[in-house]
């Protein structure tokens, strides 16, 4: 007998509704955030979330922008940016579940062709390169300051500290800017992969080219010809014409067993005239040859039968040849001797370091360098008639200090907290050591060159993050940064240690001399 529906009994009514309602409920409960990203994001973002005018959105270029404050940037947006609040038009829910879909990996790893680059590329019109700088300030003792508050770079005269220009960069810049040899352009990278090129003569942007999706770093050729772009993704080396930002090659990064592998770092080194590569994920390092004339280089077995006889496997010579150094384990960082014959490196531990020969591209000493070594920041000067070389640790308060023609620790001085960056000048008796890390991150310590002591502690503004120094084409001043939103970058006369002046700035980071930077000048990160 069929019943009818009105016979229903009120369990299957209540099964019916709760089938019924079940949809709604789930939908509030969880709301679809790919719906959400291409209504909100999609348009400045993209619909494959790797950027447009603004950053990609993907874990490998999040960073450290996790959880609550991915949150908190979506709901509040950043300031001084194109990017808006949404506090008003998505509640907590939806905010929640776009920052969990944002950091979730895409399907497939996406890649980014020559083609993909030279599409990027934009040069800007009424751009007209001036004959001469159009200011009268020394174009060598000209600074970049690195605004990270507001995504600017500050052009400051060396002499007078007045701010000759300022211009919006990429979003996140990092790596630190690079110049010509001359000093005449710089080129700065985002961790989005974009290379800005800017004119310091005419104080104008010349253009801007995607290189990559992550980048880490770039590096200028001895000639000042080629910048080459170290990617974590996609894996490979762009190097570009630094003329006009044309790609005039891509390589991928596959070490000789097959793995594919992120470019941790690249940097010049010009008395070999080539690019130094550190990959990530295999034990290896490459060199890529910036000379017409280089190679050739055998990544495989030789065998010669006599004069100007060779059977090989693998040669690559000329330019952007690349050369295989075969390592124990893969190096995340490097420092090199002033003469770039030696590279030391951290192991993936940060317990110790390594010191490969280039020339006879082996490993050829072992340092003990325990607690997370950041060679990055390494710096060299004389010191009791040696050269030394000494390195920040960022899990431990010390510097290290290391004689590189025996590769003995000189000595461990003890900081009130791990630091990041060191610098020194060759006109001045000290070393600038900050501590960056823990709850001493206000302390510059200044240390005697010579007995190695620290001499004085400067705490230029309490509770702030005090960091990263650079010096005047002659040395005469430091410039430090207070490392805050709300920040500034305080000028210090490099003899009496006293402050001198004080620019506000929005959150300043890296601060980059002309002169000190084309010159190599003594105490510098390179």
């Amino acid at each position: 007998m069929i019943r009818p529906i009105a016979s229903f009994s009120r369990l299957a009514l209540a099964t019916v509704a709760a089938g019924l309602l079940a949809p709604v409920s789930l939908a509030s409960a969880e709301p679809d955030a790919v719906a959400l990203f291409a209504e909100h994001c999609a348009t400045c973002h993209a619909a494959s979330r790797l950027g447009g005018t603004g950053p990609a959105l993907i874990p490998q270029t999040l960073g450290r922008m996790r959880g609550p404050v991915l949150e908190t940037v979506i709901a509040n947006g950043r300031p001084a940016t194109q990017m808006p609040a949404f506090a008003d038009t998505l509640d907590t829910g939806e905010i929640a579940a776009l920052a969990a879909y944002l950091r979730t990996p895409l399907a497939e790893v996406p890649s980014w062709s020559a083609e993909d680059i030279a599409a990027s590329r934009e040069m800007v019109e009424d751009y007209t390169p001036a004959p001469a700088p159009v200011f009268t300030a020394d174009p060598m003792n000209v600074t970049l300051v690195v605004e990270t508050g507001d995504h600017h770079v500050s052009v400051l005269d060396g002499d007078t500290f007045e701010v000759l220009d300022r211009f919006a960069t990429p979003f996140a810049v990092h790596g630190g800017p690079k110049f010509t040899p001359d000093g005449r352009y710089v080129f700065i990278m985002s961790r989005d992969g974009f290379v800005q090129k800017y004119d310091v003569w005419s104080l104008q942007e010349v253009g801007r080219v995607r290189a990559g999706l992550n980048s880490r770093n770039i590096a200028m050729s001895h000639d000042g010809k080629w910048l080459a772009v170290a990617n974590y993704l996609p894996m490979t080396v762009t190097i570009l014409s630094t003329a006009d930002l044309s790609v005039a090659k891509v390589i991928d990064v596959v070490a000789r067993d097959g793995t594919a592998s992120r470019v941790s770092a690249v940097y010049q080194a010009p008395q070999r005239k080539s690019f130094i590569l550190a990959l990530k994920d295999a034990p290896e390092i490459w060199e890529i040859a910036t000379d017409p004339g280089a190679g050739p280089y055998y990544d495989g077995f030789v065998h010669s039968h006599e004069a100007g006889m060779k059977e090989a496997l693998g040669a690559e010579e000329g330019l952007f040849a690349r050369r295989r150094i075969a390592i124990s384990e893969p190096l995340d960082d490097f420092f090199f001797t002033p003469d770039y014959t030696n590279l030391i490196g951290a192991s993936r531990e940060g317990d110790r370091g390594v010191v490969v020969n280039l020339i006879v591209g082996r490993e050829i000493a072992e340092l003990a360098l325990p607690g997370m070594p950041h060679l990055g920041s390494g710096i060299t000067w004389m010191s009791g008639g040696r050269r030394v070389m000494a390195t920040p640790h960022l899990k431990e308060g010390k510097l290290s200090v290391i004689d590189i023609d025996n590769w003995e620790t000189v000595k461990s001085i003890k900081t009130e907290g791990p630091g990041f960056f060191l610098r020194s000048h060759e006109n001045s008796p000290y070393v600038w050591a900050d501590v960056f890390f823990g709850p001493n991150k206000d302390a510059m310590h200044i240390i005697d060159k010579e007995s190695l002591e620290i001499v004085k502690t400067l705490r230029p503004q309490k509770g702030a993050t005090v960091a990263h120094t650079e010096f005047t084409r002659d040395g005469r001043y430091a410039l430090v940064s207070v490392w805050e939103d709300d920040g500034a970058v305080i000028v210090f006369d490099a003899r009496t240690l006293e402050e001198v002046r004080r620019l506000p700035m929005r959150k300043p980071s890296g601060k980059y001399n002309v002169w000190n930077k084309i010159s190599f000048s003594d105490g510098t990160s390179h």
